[in-house]
Parts: structure tokens; sequence; C-alpha cells
């Protein structure tokens, strides 16, 4: 059922193409309130780069680039745009293609609600204006994957503009800057070209013909390759924590086409080239660098540089030219007369701002603030997708933030860069992990014996680590009588070291900690049996630092590399 706030032409507009500036006011984004419209739009009032933000990230001390963005980002619904073919990822080919994708003629487009809602939100958690009237047009140009012979999108009157993101030393940038987000519009994908099946054929899948696309625009306000790559890594994350877009580039959800310029400071801007389908963040910078540094040469050598589409040859490092490089009229652009103007009810748009989730920066602040957690540790949480929840989750099982953070940052995600698996909270579930570091904590086994069972965990073992210490039979050692014989074996074996603890070599007493965790094959508690070397060995109550010195930090594994290398050094 069509909601009232998508109208038909007729309705809207009284079946002609007004100004739609007298329909009402446009609301701002995450922040924002609703404002007054302006009688003409943004797009056709505000220059593309007014006021360039101060010189920063020379080349050479003198060349300035000037970057921009525009990010095509596949819209995570259930069906396409204009159709009610279903979206898909390697599904097999051409089997999610409807007559209106294949372009039959007299098929006629009908657009998805959802489309529109996941757009909205997008727009809003971007802090962007979006306008309660906005238009379609045909964008014409010829590729055999686009079956109509033009795109429909949103090129004079797009959904929303003037948004921005925050980039900051949190987000791994050396200082603040804010990049404005020209606008953002909805248009369709096209099809996929195959060339690589058959020797000297060209292949055609329609099945992502039609899916809906968020093509979003940023000003020319970046300086290097390594703030674009920012700005694209925190876009990715903006998009899964709305859910509008998965963002995965490596999957073609998710596409990057660059504008770069180099100029002389102080001189005029440059031509600008567009490098296109940039499909990873290493690509995006890459790409940016080897287009600067060419155009760098290109202008001390006194050779032209002309506007142009550009490619980038990953196995090279080097950008090439595809063509000359469109304008506006070489498109064509007319309005779209299949489809109404898209009609927004203001109560509705207000509806789809509550619905927003945390987004990127207010989870920042608040998890650094409520765990008490460094700007590298929060960094590394936000850099996988849904470990942040999963942190969170684990937390939620009693364990503290600060063993939490040590078990999934250092312990369960280094494993699995080590294994080259990519995070998920389905590889060790957050009950698991929870179990495992209450176990620690708790002493019922020393944190060595806890990297085994996270071991075994990674490798596929489902049980929580209580049932896998029962079985294993690896519970910590605490009868004292026990550990006590081990300690008086291990001190008559290294009488001299003995000796040298006595002396005030504080420091060997780790060798006898280390040495006897090994032993008990990881099942001693090693402050325990610090407690009765130390007795034993006739040494004052320890302090703090001894402590840590003799029991190291992981359940005497650490003591143990430590005492080898004091041995080493001796």
């Amino acid at each position: 059922m069509m909601r009232p706030w998508l109208l038909r032409a007729q309705q809207a507009t009284g079946g002609t193409r007004l100004s739609y500036y007298s329909a009402g006011a446009r609301i701002h984004g995450a922040r924002g309130l609703v404002t007054e419209h302006h009688q003409h739009h943004p797009q056709q009032q505000h220059p593309v780069h007014a006021a360039p933000p101060p010189t920063r990230n020379l080349v050479k001390g003198r060349w300035e680039p000037i970057i921009g963005l525009e990010i095509h980002a596949q819209i995570k619904s259930k069906t396409k745009l204009f159709s009610n073919g279903q979206t898909s990822f390697n599904a097999p080919t051409n089997t999610h293609v409807t007559l209106i994708d294949a372009a039959y003629p007299g098929t006629l487009p009908q657009l998805s609600q959802e489309c529109v809602d996941l757009a909205i939100k997008t727009s809003l958690a971007l802090d962007a204006h979006v306008y309660p009237v906005s238009s379609f047009d045909r964008k014409h140009y010829f590729y055999p994957d686009l079956p109509q012979g033009y795109q429909i999108t949103q090129h004079y009157e797009p959904l929303a503009q003037n948004g921005k993101i925050d980039l900051s030393p949190l987000d791994g940038l050396d200082y603040h800057l804010t990049v404005g987000i020209e606008q953002l519009q909805l248009e369709q994908d096209t099809g996929k070209s195959l060339h690589d099946v058959y020797p000297g054929l060209t292949l055609l899948d329609f099945n992502r013909a039609g899916t809906g696309l968020m093509e979003i625009v940023t000003k020319p306000d970046l300086r290097s390759s390594k703030e674009a790559g920012i700005l694209v890594k925190k876009l990715q994350a903006l998009l899964r924590a709305v859910d509008s877009s998965d963002g995965n580039m490596d999957e073609g959800s998710m596409r990057c086409d660059v504008n770069v310029s180099v100029h002389e400071v102080g001189k005029a801007y440059g031509e600008r080239c567009e490098l296109k389908n940039l499909n990873s963040i290493k690509s995006v910078v890459d790409a940016i660098d080897a287009e600067i540094a060419r155009q760098i040469v290109a202008y001390e050598s006194n050779e032209p540089v002309t506007q142009e589409t550009r490619g980038f040859d990953v196995s090279t490092g080097t950008t090439f030219r595809i063509r000359s490089k469109e304008s506006a009229p070489d498109y064509r652009y007319m309005p779209e007369p299949d489809l109404p103007r898209l009609v927004l009810d203001l109560a509705t748009i207000r509806a789809l701002k509550t619905q927003l989730p945390e987004l990127p920066d207010a989870q920042r602040e608040r998890i650094m603030g409520q765990y008490d957690l460094s700007m590298i540790e929060t960094r590394t949480l936000m850099g996988e997708d849904g470990m942040v929840e999963y942190f969170e989750s684990v937390v939620s099982k009693g364990p503290t933030a600060k063993s939490v953070i040590t078990w999934t940052i250092h312990e369960l995600l280094g494993r699995l860069n080590a294994r080259d698996i990519k995070f998920s909270p389905e590889v060790v579930k957050a009950t698991q992990l929870g179990s495992l570091i209450n176990s620690v904590d708790q002493g019922v086994i020393s944190a060595k014996v806890g990297k085994n069972i996270l071991n075994l965990m990674i490798e596929g073992d489902l049980r929580d680590a209580e049932a896998i210490v029962e079985e294993k039979g690896w519970r910590q050692m605490e009868n004292h009588d026990e550990l006590d014989k081990l300690c008086e074996d291990m001190m008559s074996q290294y009488q001299d070291k003995v000796k040298a603890v006595q002396k005030g070599n504080i420091g060997v007493l780790g060798f006898f900690v280390g040495q006897i965790m090994k032993q008990s094959r990881g099942r001693a508690n090693p402050v325990v049996v610090n407690q009765i070397l130390r007795t034993k060995m006739g040494l004052p109550e320890e302090s703090g630092s001894e402590s840590a010195t003799a029991v190291g930090g992981s359940g005497g594994q650490g003591s143990s590399d430590q005492g080898q290398k004091k041995k080493k050094k001796k």
C-alpha cells in the first residue's frame, strides 16, 4: 500500500513540473530543526568550492591537491528501486530480473518506499537537509549493461543536500576536519558486464540492474589520500549503523569515484580528472596518490592536464586514460516522464529521524567515557563491524571492561587476524568469551589455560569455558600441599637461583613461577605459587611491583618468559 506522502505526479504538481519550493519547508539532519526553504534550488544557488579551507598537506611544499568523492552505495532493501525484483548478491546470473529491469516496452517504474526511507535516514545521519519535494531525471548514455539507454537519477532536484562528516584524531587523522556533503541522490544501478568468461565476448548479468543506489557527493574539501581513505571508512561505519547499506566495497555494494586536481598555492585551480570505480579503501588511497604525482609531473614539465575520466591499474600503481570527461549536456538530462515528483510528509521525515540508531561519533564518545577506554582501544573496537555490540554483550556477562577489552582486542582479534578470519560475533559467541574471562578472573583457570580454551573455541568448540575445563581437567590447582611440594622440588633443583633471590635478585623469582607453571601444565595458581615461594625463601611481604614481576600478566607464561630473558642477560 502506498503511503500518503508518495503521491502521483498529478496530485503533487497538477500535471506540471513546477519549482517545488512553494510546497513547504525542509528538514535538517540529525541535530537540526525544520527551517524555512529558499526560493531557488541550493544546487543552483551555491558555488561548488566557494571558500576552501586553509592550505594543508602540500606536496613538495607548493602543490595543493583538491579532492572530492562520489560514493555509490547500494541500498540495503529487499526489492529494487523501481520494481519488485529481488536484490541479491552472487545469485545465479539473470535470475532476479523483472520486465522493468530489462526495459521491456510499456513497463513503468514504481518507486520503492523502503529505498526512500533508508535514503532519508542516511541523509539525516549525515546531518543533511532533506527536501519535502524532489524529482527524477533521465541521464542518457549508451552501454550494453544499461538496457534502457538511460539511468534514472536525481540530477536537478536531489533528495538531500548540505550535510557533513566530521573527521578527528579519534578517526585516525592528526587534526579536526569537517567535510561537506554536497548532496545525496537516489538512482538506479546498472547491470554487470562480464568480460572474462569467453574470449572476445562480453556477457551481461542484469541481476543488479535497477538496484537502488544512494550517490553521496562530497564537497572538494579533501587535501590528501589519507583524508579520503578515512572519510570512506567513516562513511562505511555510518551506513552500517543506519543499516541502509552493507558498504562492502569488495562485494560491489559500495563503489567510489574520485575527482582530483592539483594547483600551485595562490594560482588558479587545475583541471579535474575523475578516477572511476575504485573498489577498496586501499585503491582509493593509492589511486589518489598516483594521480596527484602524475599531474604534478605534467605541470612541472609544462605539459597540459586535460579534464578526463581515468582508471587505476593496481598492478602498476598508475592511472590510465579512459575517455574525455563528459559534461552535463553530453548526458542530455531530461525530467523523467514516467515518475511523479517525490513528495514527503514532514511528519514522516521526523518519525524516521526518531528511528535513527546511535551514530558512530556518539557511540565513540559514550563507550570511551562509560568504559574508560583509550583512543586506540575505541578505534579498534569500532573498526570491526559489530564489535562494539559484541564487547558490550560480553561485559554484560559479568567481567570487567578492562578484562574484556584485553581478551577481545589482544587475544581474540589477534588470533583471528593470524588465521585470516574476519571478525564475527558467531566465531566465538559472547556467552563463551564471557564464561572464559570470568573463569580466569575468578582463578578457576590460569590465563595460559584460558588462551588454550580460546583457541579451541575459535576452532569450533561451541561449549562454554566451564564445560571445557571440566572435560580437560584444566581447573587451576588450589591445593596448598600439592603446590608446596612443587615449590620444594623446584627450589632443591635450583639452589643457586634460590641464593640469588635471597641476595636481592627478586626477578629470578619469576623463573621459579614459570617453571612450576610449565610443570603443572598451566594449572598451578601463579599467585599462590608466588606466595609459597616467598615464604619458603624467607622474603618479606611482596610489593605490587614485585608481585607483577614474579607472577607476570599471563598466568605463568609471562613470568617464565621473563625469567628466561634474565637468564640470557646473565
